[in-house]
């Protein structure tokens, strides 16, 4: 570990309840706003600059072509900026809990989930005869998800209810490795109708209820059940934990998602400690945890790259042409669109936003605008996700701590390596 990683309150020696942990996590995310809530597409500069000048050094001195090899590994990220700011911490006499930077979001050390593939190995559940019938137009990783997933699951008679099953691929597998009971909650009907098909062929003892989780659904839930739900997006998830607290179900297993997926504009919190916390989230604050570079091959990479340049330098036009300093957003395009020149693109984005251009515009201008924006937006985002983990750890300890505020005993771990899903954190609630 880098020294400066000792700079913390943190007592390696002494377990932290998970209250403890969530406060710590606070402190640090409500003392470090700053680095991590700019919208990078609104900044013209660093926005952080005067205030971090060695960490804003550091970032300009970083190769344009190594940004994304850093991004995606958090180790990576923390060696190459943690050094930075925390000489810019120690010249303004702050002390921040840096050693929280060094844990994955389930509060291990980072390291340890980097290296977890071969402890994570792959659990085959069912034989070589029926594995094919039952992850057939499964992608590969997804299979693996849901064979981790059901790998972790209390091995008992209790009866499952899969929350947003979808087409029941969690809840067959249940049933069918573990031989139990299963009711699947899904609002799609043509869903439920596909489970239901497969489940009758292979004499399977799940079947469907097509409802809406958001609509109420208490009744589904008792107090001698296990509910589960692998990657229920955010308010869906929040959902579920409501309801089966309501309802004393004796154990809940649950792999969050997707947290911004919410229905009010800000973050309600769940428990306690972290409703008397000063932070609020929006739902951009809440994507953060999501935002993880992928290596990919370099005509993909090349593509972005020249996309978010584009839209950038769209962005630095409209801006001159509405005379509003304010960043204006564009709808999604085809990547056929990049082929073509960047003043199509313009014309194709004002069209979008009923936005008139005048004639002889410099389009080689504005273009080098947002390539010079893009280097900047690079790196307010880099600087960002340092705190991926950090807020990600926020968000699950929030929900641990409503669980046992509800009576319960919370385990928070891993189900599956990082390679399989960075979104692997395992929620067991049980009583």
């Amino acid at each position: 570990m880098s020294p400066f990683l000792t700079q913390d309150s943190v007592d390696c020696a002494e377990p932290q309840s998970a209250e403890q942990k969530l406060q710590q996590l606070d402190g640090l995310l409500t003392q470090s706003q700053q680095l991590w809530r700019s919208r990078s597409f609104d900044c013209q500069a660093l926005p952080w600059q005067c205030d971090f000048p060695k960490l804003a050094e550091t970032v300009w001195q970083l190769d344009d072509d190594k940004l994304d090899s850093i991004d995606a590994c958090q180790i990576s990220l923390n060696e190459t900026l943690l050094g930075a700011l925390a000489a810019d911490l120690a010249d303004k006499g702050l002390r921040w809990p840096l050693a929280l930077f060094s844990q994955s979001a389930i509060g291990t050390d980072a390291t340890l989930s980097l290296k977890d593939v071969a402890s994570h190995k792959y659990t085959q559940l069912l034989d070589d005869t029926d594995e094919p019938h039952f992850s057939a137009h499964i992608k590969g990783r997804k299979w693996q998800q849901i064979n981790a997933f059901v790998a972790q699951l209390p091995l008992d008679s209790t009866p499952v209810l899969e929350w947003c099953a979808g087409k029941g691929h969690l809840g067959r597998l249940i049933a069918k490795a573990q031989h139990r009971e299963v009711v699947s909650l899904e609002w799609q009907q043509s869903l439920c109708s596909a489970g239901e098909e497969f489940a009758e062929k292979w004499l399977l003892p799940q079947r469907f209820i097509c409802a809406d989780a958001f609509a109420g659904q208490s009744e589904q839930l008792h107090r001698e059940q296990l509910a589960v739900a692998l990657h229920a997006c955010g308010d869906l998830h929040v959902q579920l934990l409501k309801h089966a607290t309501d309802a004393g179900t004796k154990q809940l297993v649950i792999s969050p998602c997707c947290y911004h997926l919410i229905r009010d504009k800000q973050y309600k919190a769940l428990s306690k400690v972290a409703q008397a916390s000063e932070l609020k989230l929006s739902r951009a604050d809440l994507q953060l945890p999501l935002q993880q570079s992928v290596i990919a091959n370099d005509k993909h990479n090349a593509y972005r790259l020249q996309e978010m340049a584009w839209r950038l330098g769209f962005d630095a036009l409209q801006r001159k042409v509405r005379d509003c300093d304010e960043y204006l957003p564009v709808p999604s395009i085809k990547q056929s669109q990049l082929n073509g020149d960047f003043s199509d693109f313009c014309h194709w984005a004002a069209k979008a936003k009923a936005l008139s251009l005048p004639v002889n515009i410099d389009f080689e201008l504005y273009l080098m605008l947002g390539e010079q924006r893009q280097r900047l937006t690079r790196r307010i985002d880099l600087v960002a996700h340092l705190f991926r983990a950090v807020l990600e750890q926020w968000l699950l300890l929030d929900r641990v701590c409503f669980l046992e505020e509800q009576g319960y005993q919370v385990n928070l771990s891993e189900f599956c390596a990082n390679s399989i899903t960075p979104r692997n954190a395992l929620i067991h609630a049980f009583k």
